[in-house]
């Protein structure tokens, strides 16, 4: 009888072993392997929009905006939808990335203490170590988590895309790429700027929206003000109906006034609502023609000369 009891519990134990444990490791991983499917699935409709067709009744471009991006503001100027698709597109792409690599690292750690406690191997210590080695990370990347954190803050946000004109504190520029931890700027020597997303505590985004066009004329203080005003509105308004700009300036300009006053001149100011990106460009326009319109009707410049004739050129655009 001893002889089969030990025969029996030998038996039992290699039921456990070879049958119990193996069914149990491999039931955990096949839970893990469909819960990663599904999630990453749910993320690429959410993230993507892949997985559905847009219906009969709705337009094209709100089909191809990811629904999780439905509900988040979108910034990009809507001016220019091809631009606007990109990046939604990217950010969409990125926030799927950070939700599955999130997903998987949760399921591999909760598998991998599953089977131990399966083997009967006591994780308490395992949990325990977890922490004491995750704080000790938690404190020697701090700003590697920082710059994380901030970088998906501003995804979800949309502070700022490829392409944008940009100024971050320490750099002004055109954004080349956007990362989680990393933000590209290109400046206007050339120069390519790599920012730290956690360093970056105020963006002032050029390309969002409008912009406006700020131009301040200077004019002697002999000049008749009203004069010069309305001489710079008309010379403004022949800009706005140049078919060359029309796809850049959205409203009337608007003069403001006398904006400084010195011992030797008086600043004009005047302002007009462009595209973005398009304000330094409309600048530039308006001050040539504005300078040329008071060098034809004799409104005299705060310069020995008077005039800046040499400067402006001709009405062909040809410059001296």
């Amino acid at each position: 009888m001893d002889v089969y009891n030990q025969a029996f519990e030998w038996t039992d134990t290699n039921r456990h072993w070879l049958i119990e444990v193996p069914i149990r490791v491999v039931a955990y991983i096949v839970i893990v392997l469909i819960v990663r499917f599904l999630l990453h699935r749910m993320i690429d409709r959410a993230t993507t929009g892949r997985a559905r067709k847009p219906s009969s009744g709705e337009l094209e471009g709100q089909a191809k905006k990811p629904p999780l991006l439905r509900y988040l503001r979108d910034r990009a100027s809507a001016t220019n939808s091809a631009r606007a698709a990109e990046r939604r597109q990217q950010r969409a792409q990125t926030i799927g990335s950070v939700l599955k690599s999130t997903v998987s690292i949760v399921l591999l750690v909760w598998m991998v203490l599953a089977i131990l406690s399966v083997l009967g191997v006591n994780i308490a210590p395992f949990i325990a170590s977890a922490g004491v080695v995750g704080l000790a990370i938690g404190f020697g990347a701090q700003n590697l988590v920082r710059d994380f954190v901030s970088g998906v803050f501003m995804l979800l946000e949309d502070q700022y895309g490829v392409g944008d004109t940009v100024d971050l504190g320490e750099v002004t520029g055109e954004v080349q790429s956007v990362g989680l931890r990393i933000t590209t700027v290109r400046d206007i020597d050339g120069t390519l700027w790599y920012v730290r997303n956690g360093e970056i505590a105020r963006v002032g985004n050029m390309s969002q929206d409008y912009a406006v066009a700020r131009v301040e004329v200077p004019v002697a203080l002999t000049a008749d003000v009203d004069r010069a005003e309305k001489v710079a509105v008309d010379a403004a308004r022949d800009v706005i109906a140049d078919p060359s700009m029309a796809g850049k300036i959205l409203g009337e300009p608007e003069m403001l006034g006398v904006q400084s006053l010195s011992a030797d001149q008086l600043t004009l100011r005047m302002t007009v609502k462009t595209r973005p990106n398009a304000q330094w460009s409309v600048q530039r326009r308006l001050r040539r023609e504005i300078l040329r319109a008071y060098d034809e009707n004799g409104i005299d410049l705060p310069y020995p000369q008077g005039r800046i004739h040499a400067v402006v050129g001709g009405r062909d655009g040809s410059e001296a």
